[in-house]
């Protein structure tokens, strides 16, 4: 269990966190939200490494596994070396090092690069090895931020395979900004800007936030839409343009999105208040 009470942290004259506030059980949480919206600074806040201004964060005691957004390792290490100062820092004992070092190896297909120096690696591998850190130990609670960036689509999706390997009885946050990385493995998506908690329900749930609200018109009708809208894309079809607009107002002569764009259209839609 992880619950946070009007979290506020400020540097200097900004905010990072304006009052978020959350209870999480056990499951796979996907935290959306634009670069600079406190998705990072909430994280630290949760490990400890950075204290807030006010409010207050409960974790039960539970061990906290956490990849950062930006990891680095002692290039002159090999990798086994390095997850063996990591299992020291976590009070793993020695006798049980090696057995769980090559749990989280497997896991994030590095097996074979045990051996090999970390300034060798690329930088895929290093992401890769900064998951299996967080893993190490078999913490209650992980934190992952950002964590597919840099990884190609194969490793993507193997990251997605390791979530559901991993979660029983388990808190874990996936934090990003990328839609499809949290909306095939996560049972509940927190949405946060600017610091607040503005959002939060199930994949469905985020769905519904866009019901009836995308709309296809031609390019150079954009006097037609009022009220709060967004222009999300452009697609060409038959030969014309067309904007695909999320509106909370009809748009006069335009015609409804056949296929809806789900969580996406969900989670855009709670940014920009349509």
């Amino acid at each position: 269990m992880l619950k946070i009470e009007k979290l506020h942290k400020s540097y200097k004259k900004n905010s990072a966190l304006d009052g978020f506030s959350c209870e999480l059980g056990r499951g796979i949480y996907g935290l959306l939200g634009p670069n600079g919206s406190g998705k990072t600074t909430m994280m630290r806040c949760i490990c400890g490494l950075i204290s807030c201004n006010s409010g207050s964060i409960e974790c039960g005691g539970d061990e906290i596994g956490y990849l950062p957004q930006q990891f680095g390792m002692m290039k002159a290490l090999t990798l086994y070396e390095m997850m063996e100062y990591f299992a020291t820092l976590k009070r793993i004992p020695k006798t049980e090092q090696g057995e769980e070092i090559e749990r989280c190896l497997e896991l994030v297909n590095l097996s074979d690069k045990a051996k090999s120096r970390v300034g060798s690696l690329s930088g895929g591998m290093v992401r890769r090895s900064g998951i299996a850190q967080a893993i190490l130990g078999d913490p209650s609670i992980i934190l992952f931020d950002e964590p597919t960036a840099g990884l190609d689509p194969e490793e993507r999706m193997r990251f997605k395979s390791l979530l559901k390997k991993i979660r029983d009885g388990k808190t874990i946050i996936v934090s990003t900004h990328i839609v499809s990385d949290v909306e095939a493995v996560c049972d509940s998506i927190i949405i946060i800007d600017r610091g607040r908690n503005i959002f939060t329900g199930s994949n469905g749930e985020v769905a519904e936030l866009a019901r009836g609200k995308a709309y296809l018109i031609e390019e150079g009708q954009e006097s037609r839409l009022i009220g709060n809208y967004y222009i999300k894309d452009r697609i060409s079809r038959d030969g014309k343009s067309y904007l695909y607009v999320l509106s909370d107002s009809p748009v006069h002569g335009a015609a409804r999105a056949e296929a809806e764009g789900g969580i996406e259209d969900g989670y855009l839609c709670a940014l920009k208040n349509i």
